[in-house]
């Protein structure tokens, strides 16, 4: 494991980089042609007014090297907020170096200091390598849960057929 790794909050200077790993983790996700994000969107999610999310990155010397995505969600069985790691990406160069149990554990820490009831997020079945190192943290998944997605023209479709009661 690296000890020279250092994990630090993005700020909007990050924004380019940002994007930037988020493609790489889409052509490693095999996904490259499904991210439509860009400067001006992740600007205003990370940092405007009403940001939803927040991001960290992670350095090795000057290189950046790895990043993370998360925001905050509601467990009413717990009654208390969580902590969703939305995406987590480490260059190829920089694997198996401890980077991700460094993102990873600034998020736990995090998540402990704000008082979450939990840290969550999901990983794609045929990821292995991701797969036995959450376990080899002591994260278990939730196989009697599955995700469901409404997105695109289904979200709008959706959105417009039910009429809203506020």
């Amino acid at each position: 494991m690296l000890a020279d790794i250092r994990i630090r909050p993005a700020t909007e200077d990050d924004v380019p980089l940002i994007l930037a790993l988020i493609k790489e983790l889409a052509v490693y996700e095999r996904l490259s042609d499904e991210v439509v994000a860009t400067e001006a969107s992740l600007t205003s999610v990370l940092f405007g007014e009403d940001a939803r999310a927040r991001a960290l990155i992670a350095y090795a010397g000057a290189d950046s090297v790895g990043f993370a995505v998360y925001f905050y969600n509601f467990s009413t069985f717990l009654g208390r907020a969580g902590l969703y790691l939305e995406d987590l990406f480490v260059r190829p160069a920089w694997r198996r170096q401890g980077v991700g149990r460094q993102l990873l554990r600034e998020l736990a820490q995090r998540a402990v200091a704000d008082g979450c009831g939990r840290l969550e997020w999901s990983v794609l079945d045929w990821n292995e390598p991701a797969i036995r190192f959450y376990r080899s943290i002591g994260a278990r998944p939730m196989d009697e849960w599955t995700v469901y997605r409404l997105t695109g023209d289904a979200l709008v479709r959706f959105a417009s057929d039910t009429p809203a009661t506020r």
